[in-house]
């Protein structure tokens, strides 16, 4: 079968490789779509990733298509069911797991190989986090369950309900399904970035008004200024992963606001927190990292039932052929949101 395999620091080849043997509770899934990410982008520009592969690795994660092949022990997937499945699964008898916060698990399973004709989808997932498709769902829609199930969590997270004022900082493929869930949830968002083409696909996507970063200026003081009354916002969802815009996004919050630090920065990273204010003012800060089970399904309900519309986030299609050229094209910032690559056959 063929595959994209990571050698190195931008170092992808398609090759044919041999198709995976199952162990019991596996199944083999054929690709059908596999859509780009932001994660993807890193790893090929950096040739790592410490926690989900390791080199030389097919990589890939969001990926939705048929069962092609079940392993021992499987029960109730036959080959030609349309599923899609989760990066990860947790191990469900952890401190955090008992606790219902699974993102946490001492033990998560990762799994990477969504760019591949073919993907062996490991047992825990199988049984926590494969999930059936609706009839008639297009593969590339059901495809972005994953990061949307992020999202899903960040938003509960956040406590974003009907009316309230909400800022989205950064207005990537993250930021455009925050700003889509916000408004949904029937709160005013204000979306902030400086991509001007995104910002305003982020109004398309419900954004109440845009706010421009040009990255010189006092983004913290501006977003106040523009908040509802000057008060500043209930929420503040930071989606950039930079030290500059998390820094704003505790200056733009209004007293007894929440603060989510949703997109991670880079390793040691530091914030000048107002510690006072956050005493005072009980401004919360939260951040919320990856996803669980039960957002999964309520972000494949959420796609199924046509309450989010994926197609507006995927903006082009792809051959395998293509990827390393469109990984180094999203580097650059020169693709749009989303691309479905989709395997020769698929």
């Amino acid at each position: 079968m063929k595959a994209a395999v990571l050698y190195g620091r931008e170092d992808l080849r398609i090759e044919s490789v041999e198709v995976p043997i199952l162990e019991p509770g596996e199944v083999l899934l054929r690709t059908k779509a596999a859509l780009t990410c932001g994660t993807d982008a890193k790893v090929y520009r950096r040739g790592y990733h410490a926690r989900m592969i390791v080199l030389p690795a097919v990589f890939g994660h969001e990926v939705s298509g048929v069962v092609e092949e079940v392993g021992p022990g499987v029960e109730g997937l036959e080959p030609g069911t349309p599923v899609v499945a989760a990066n990860s699964a947790p191990c469900g008898a952890c401190e955090f797991c008992r606790r219902g916060r699974e993102s946490l698990c001492d033990d998560l399973l990762f799994w990477n190989g969504a760019y591949a004709e073919l993907a062996r989808i490991p047992a825990r997932i199988v049984a926590t986090n494969l999930l059936r498709l609706p009839a008639g769902l297009d593969f590339r829609a059901a495809a972005m369950t994953e990061p949307l199930a992020c999202v899903v969590r960040g938003v509960e997270e956040s406590r974003v309900s009907r009316g309230q004022s909400v800022a989205v900082i950064g207005v990537g493929p993250i930021g455009q399904m925050l700003v889509a869930l916000c408004r949904l949830r029937g709160a005013a968002v204000t979306a902030v970035g400086r991509n001007p083409e995104r910002l305003e696909r982020a109004r398309e996507m419900g954004a109440a008004s845009l706010i421009a970063n040009g990255g010189a200026e006092d983004l913290g003081r501006r977003l106040l200024e523009a908040s509802p009354g000057g008060r500043g916002f209930e929420v503040v969802i930071e989606a950039a992963g930079q030290a500059d815009t998390s820094e704003a996004s505790l200056v733009a919050v209004r007293k007894g606001g929440t603060v989510n630090l949703f997109a991670g920065c880079p390793a040691g990273t530091r914030l000048r927190i107002d510690a006072q204010r956050l005493h005072y003012e009980e401004v919360r800060i939260a951040s919320t990292f990856h996803h669980t089970p039960a957002t999964f399904r309520e972000a494949l309900r959420l796609i199924a039932e046509g309450q989010v519309d994926p197609m507006r986030f995927v903006t082009c299609e792809a051959p395998l052929e293509r990827l390393a050229e469109i990984l180094r094209e999203m580097g650059e910032g020169r693709q749009g949101l989303k691309t479905a690559i989709v395997p020769a056959g698929a």
